[in-house]
C-alpha cells in the first residue's frame, strides 16, 4: 500500500526538512501547500485567481479555496504512488474537506505524524536565523554562523532578519498554531492515525525517529 501522510508541527520544527527527504526516500510526491498555493497565484489557475481575488480585497483566502488548490493537487497522476501534505491542513474544517476528498479518491490517510517540540527552542531557532541579502544563502546566529558576523560567506552581502523571524511575529505564529492547528492532534489521534515523533534532535535523528513511527502505522 502506497504512504499518504500528513506531516503537522509549528513553525521551525523542521517538518518541511523532514517531508523532502522521506519524500525523496520513499518515493512519494511532496506537496508543499506553501509552494503549491505560490504556483496556483504565478500560473494564474482558475482557484488561483479567485484566491488572488481575496487577497487583493485584504481579506484571507477562504478554507473551500485553498481545499481547493490541495484536491486538485491530489487527482494529479504525480500524487498515486503516495504523497506527503506539508502545511495542510491547518485547521478542523480543513481536516474534514480532506478526509471527504480523499475518501472519493479512495486513497485514505495512512498516518500523521506530529513533530513535538517546545515554544522555548523554535523560539530560539526562528529569531536566530539570518538570510544573505544577495544570495538568500540561510544562516543561524547560533547553529550555522557566518564567518564574519552580519556578512554571507558565500557573496560578501549582508545579512538580515526576516520580519517574520522577529520575536513579536514568532510568538503570533505559535499562537496561532496553539489556538487553530494543535487541536488537529486531538482529531487524527481519535482515527488512530497520529505518530509522534521528538523535533528536538538533530535532523539526522529526527528522520530515524520519523522511520521507526511509519513503520509502526
Amino acid at each position: 500500500m502506497s504512504l499518504a501522510l500528513v506531516f503537522l508541527g509549528p513553525p521551525g520544527a523542521g517538518k518541511g526538512t523532514q517531508a523532502k527527504t522521506c519524500a525523496e526516500r520513499h518515493r512519494l510526491f511532496h506537496v508543499s501547500t506553501g509552494d503549491l498555493f505560490r504556483q496556483n497565484l504565478r500560473e494564474e489557475t482558475p482557484v488561483g485567481l479567485v484566491a488572488r481575488g481575496f487577497m487583493d480585497r485584504g481579506h484571507l483566502v477562504p478554507d473551500e479555496v485553498v481545499c481547493a488548490m490541495v484536491r486538485g493537487c491530489l487527482e494529479a497522476e504525480e500524487t498515486t504512488e503516495g504523497f506527503i501534505l506539508d502545511g495542510f491542513p491547518r485547521t478542523i474544517s480543513q481536516a474534514e474537506a480532506l478526509e471527504e476528498d480523499l475518501e472519493q479518491l479512495e486513497r485514505p490517510l495512512t498516518s500523521v505524524v506530529s513533530f513535538e517540540i517546545d515554544d522555548g527552542m523554535l523560539m530560539e531557532r526562528l529569531t536566530g536565523r539570518l538570510t544573505c541579502k544577495g544570495c538568500s544563502a540561510p544562516f543561524h546566529k547560533t547553529f550555522n554562523p557566518p564567518q564574519e558576523a552580519g556578512v554571507c560567506d558565500d557573496c560578501g552581502a549582508d545579512l538580515y532578519t526576516r520580519d517574520d523571524d522577529t520575536e513579536p511575529a514568532v510568538a503570533a505564529r505559535l499562537d496561532e498554531y496553539h489556538d487553530k492547528t494543535a487541536p488537529l492532534l486531538g482529531y487524527y489521534e481519535t482515527r488512530g492515525l497520529l505518530r509522534s515523533v521528538d523535533a528536538a534532535q538533530p535532523v539526522d535523528g529526527v528522520s530515524g525517529a520519523l522511520e521507526r513511527a511509519l513503520e509502526d502505522r
